[in-house]
């Protein structure tokens, strides 16, 4: 079945949208290579008009996209829309840092009138009637949103293979997976077809992606950002978070979508700081984590480790004091993760059955049977893994040697983040244990790809801020991140320390050869 890349009333009227859309090259200026920090500037000062740099990504997209994969739906007339209605909010000074800013969506947050997929055929014609309060919060804030990006199927994947329309590739190297499941999110914003994106982090999948992509990704608070509207995998785990070019642009789309939100019974009503307002006054007041346990991993490759320990290095030569610190229970954290996750999600995906709203196999005249062929033909074979794992977890006799003892172990790993923050202020490691792999690597080896999520999947666990940085190249020019970690609602001193290491790398200005 055809997915449609572009709105219905785009393609309808086809000749008067392409000649909207499609600017003539009339400045040597990239616009779609602009930060969101960048282009707010000269959008405010009147220099562009949103409808000028809505145009040059929507001819962006169209000049690469192809070649990538990161969109499922364009809405390009709705984005038009929204440009020109936010150039004339610009006119009465009516702005904000996202005024006039284009930006993706993750396929699972709802958006009302366009299509909402979740990558999935079961969804596949599926539009919301209201707005997720993320898509609610872009909007009042002005932002334009250009279109939903490709994932791993409901968000169950690491690759963004397992998407049921189109395999997402890394705008580094077209052979290499994005990472997942925000793949599209993260290669839509390094391959510049957006200036940022929204992506879900159910066990890493904001931050492993923004790492394979060379982009930055943040994971917030567990309840700091509501989940309002967003297709739930794993409740108790899933939280939305940006992604960006840069770290200031996180921290400028984390204060438009950040806060409690009545609606989302997980929002906690805790205050938010700007997180825009980076502390930029060293580090010589901050203590950073080095957990043995995260080094010592299994699979970590020696190109990973060595960007890691020169990030270290660079960390201590801005004034932090760097300590060693024990994760004891490091170790359970996959297993407890592939537990708890695949449970969630077998309850939360069984009202998929056919019979409310979603794909439904007509041909069935039997009820139990229609439920069968629906499920199975509507649902991909990771999500089906996971359904039959989590249910199986769940079954009567196997509840409390399988998610109960994952519980405890999930108890153990947040107790072990509290004990090291009595300590330090941040802890860093890797994101993930390699650069990108190659596309199919692990599409038959479903464990080495659950093995890949080892340096993410704790924070989910226990509830905890993270975002990941680009900080260097494999030996293949492929990127590598740098992953830090923080207290509860302690998103700023993430930011501080990320802010400060990536101009002390330098390496962000770097780009894909597409």
């Amino acid at each position: 079945m055809w997915c449609p890349r572009y709105s219905d009333a785009a393609l309808t009227n086809w000749p008067s949208f392409y000649q909207a859309v499609i600017p003539q090259e009339t400045d040597a200026m990239k616009l779609h290579e602009l930060t969101i920090e960048q282009a707010s500037g000269l959008l405010k000062n009147k220099e562009i008009g949103s409808v000028e740099l809505t145009r040059a990504v929507l001819d962006r997209i169209e000049a690469v996209d192809g070649k990538v994969g990161a969109f499922l739906t364009i809405d390009a007339d709705g984005a038009m829309a929204q440009a020109e209605a936010a150039d004339h909010r610009l006119a009465r000074g009516d702005t904000v840092p996202l005024t006039g800013i284009p930006l993706g969506i993750k396929d699972l947050i709802c958006t009302q009138g366009l299509r909402t997929t979740c990558a999935s055929k079961m969804l596949e014609n599926f539009i919301p009637p209201y707005d997720a309060t993320v898509i609610s919060r872009l909007k009042k804030a002005g932002a334009v949103i250009v279109g939903k990006l490709n994932m791993d199927e409901f968000a169950m994947g690491s690759t963004t293979e397992h998407s049921g329309f189109q395999t997402t590739r890394n705008p580094w190297n077209l052979d290499r997976i994005p990472g997942g499941s925000s793949g599209g999110s993260a290669a839509a914003v390094a391959a510049d077809m957006c200036l940022g994106a929204l992506g879900s982090d159910t066990g890493g999948s904001i931050r492993q992606p923004a790492s394979h992509c060379g982009v930055v990704g943040v994971k917030p608070t567990y309840g700091r950002v509501s989940r309002f509207g967003l297709v739930a995998f794993a409740s108790s785990l899933d939280q939305i978070g940006p992604l960006g070019k840069t770290v200031a642009d996180c921290a400028i789309m984390l204060d438009a979508i950040a806060g409690h939100d009545p609606k989302d019974s997980t929002s906690v009503p805790e205050p938010v700081p700007t997180f825009a307002a980076i502390a930029d006054d060293g580090l010589a007041d901050v203590v950073v984590g080095i957990p043995k346990a995260y080094s010592a991993a299994q699979g970590l490759d020696p190109q990973v480790g060595a960007a890691i320990d020169r990030a270290v290095k660079t960390i201590q030569s801005l004034g932090a004091r760097c300590i060693d610190v024990p994760l004891p229970h490091t170790d359970h954290a996959v297993a407890a993760y592939y537990v708890i996750a695949p449970s969630e999600a077998s309850s939360n995906l069984a009202r998929y059955d056919g019979v409310k709203y979603g794909f439904r196999d007509k041909s069935q005249a039997d009820l139990l049977q229609m439920y069968r062929s629906t499920r199975s033909q509507g649902f991909g074979p990771e999500v089906q893994r996971r359904i039959i794992l989590g249910t199986y977890a769940l079954s009567a006799g196997y509840y409390d040697a399988y998610y109960g003892k994952a519980s405890q172990i999930r108890t153990l790993i947040k107790n072990d983040f509290q004990t090291a923050f009595a300590s330090c202020d941040a802890i860093v490691s890797p994101v993930a244990p390699t650069p990108a792999y190659p596309i199919g690597k692990t599409l038959d080896d479903p464990l080495t790809m659950y093995l890949s999520d080892i340096y993410t999947l704790s924070a989910n666990l226990a509830g905890i801020p993270g975002i990941s940085v680009p900080c260097g190249f494999s030996d293949d020019g492929l990127p590598i991140g740098l992953q830090i970690m923080g207290r509860h609602f302690n998103e700023p001193m993430l930011f501080k320390i990320a802010r400060q290491f990536e101009k002390a790398a330098n390496i962000k200005d770097k780009r894909p050869p597409l």
